[in-house]
This record gives structure tokens, C-alpha cells and sequence, in this order.
């Protein structure tokens, strides 16, 4: 990396850390202004095991309820149905139901959900880039120590941690 690279990586580094540092008041504000209850409800959202991979697999497109049950790894069909259903309550997917037989059902994101694609895929960047890091991290948190005893209570855990 040459010394002009490297200058700029620091200084984009320094950027980050500045705009992160200057978040962090914004959303102490954020959780206890207005309605904390709905904040934290849509944290747990937009924060569940499902929603983001929904909200990105649909994309641009309209799909069909069993396409999106192929497409996303490990999904059951229940949860893929609580899923589009809360999304759709809390407007970031439409849903049509065609008077058909069998029935065919669509689902689309709305145009709010749009809004939340960009930070779908920004988390699944990250992800993408971070997993084997922190697998690797996983696996030494969770690696026995020697001569500690271990804490039933949580697998994984050691009772010295």
C-alpha cells in the first residue's frame, strides 16, 4: 500500500470513527424520545433472525410465497408466513392473493421497505465480509481453558468468563 493509500485508509477510518462517536448521543436520544415502546419494537424487527434476509431476497421484484421459501436457507414455511405477515402489518411488504386454483400469492416490498433494502444489504455486506472473523472469535470464546471449570447453565460458557 503506498503511503498516499494509506493516508486516505486512516483518514476514512478517522471519518468513521467520527461520524460513529457522533451517532452514538443520536441514538441514546433516539430510545427514549417519542414512543421508546414502538423504537424498541421495531429494533426487534428489523433485528429478527428473518426480516432483513426478506426484505433483501425480494429485491425488486414481486415473488411468490414458495419462491422465497426456496430461496432462503433454513426458513420453515411457518416462520416464513409469521415473517411476510408482520412485514406486511408493519407496511414494508404488500401482499396480492390471486382468485385462482390453486391460489397464488405475491409479495412485494412497498416503498418504505425500499428505505430499509439499502440497510439490508449493508448489514449483509458487512456479514459477508466479518463471518470468518468472528467464527474465528466464536470458536476461541468458546474453546475450553485450561483448568476451568465448566458452567452448565450456558453451554459454551466457561464459569471464569
Amino acid at each position: 500500500m503506498t503511503q498516499h493509500a494509506t493516508r486516505e485508509a486512516l483518514q476514512s477510518g478517522e471519518a468513521l470513527q467520527l461520524r460513529l462517536s457522533e451517532s452514538m448521543p443520536t441514538m441514546a436520544e433516539l430510545c427514549t424520545s417519542q414512543d421508546p415502546s414502538m423504537f424498541r419494537s421495531l429494533l426487534s424487527r428489523i433485528g429478527d433472525k428473518w426480516t432483513l434476509l426478506v426484505i433483501g431476497v425480494l429485491g425488486d421484484e414481486r415473488k411468490r410465497f414458495t419462491e422465497l421459501a426456496e430461496i432462503i436457507p433454513g426458513i420453515s414455511r411457518r416462520m416464513l408466513t409469521v415473517t411476510v405477515r408482520a412485514l406486511e402489518r408493519d407496511g414494508l411488504v404488500s401482499r396480492t392473493v390471486y382468485a385462482e386454483v390453486p391460489p397464488r400469492v405475491e409479495y412485494e416490498v412497498t416503498p418504505l421497505g425500499r428505505s430499509l433494502q439499502a440497510v439490508a444489504l449493508t448489514v449483509g455486506d458487512w456479514v459477508s465480509e466479518n463471518q470468518h472473523t468472528i467464527a474465528h472469535n466464536r470458536r476461541q470464546f468458546d474453546a475450553p481453558r485450561e483448568g476451568a471449570a465448566a458452567d452448565d447453565s450456558e453451554p459454551g460458557f466457561s464459569a471464569e468468563r
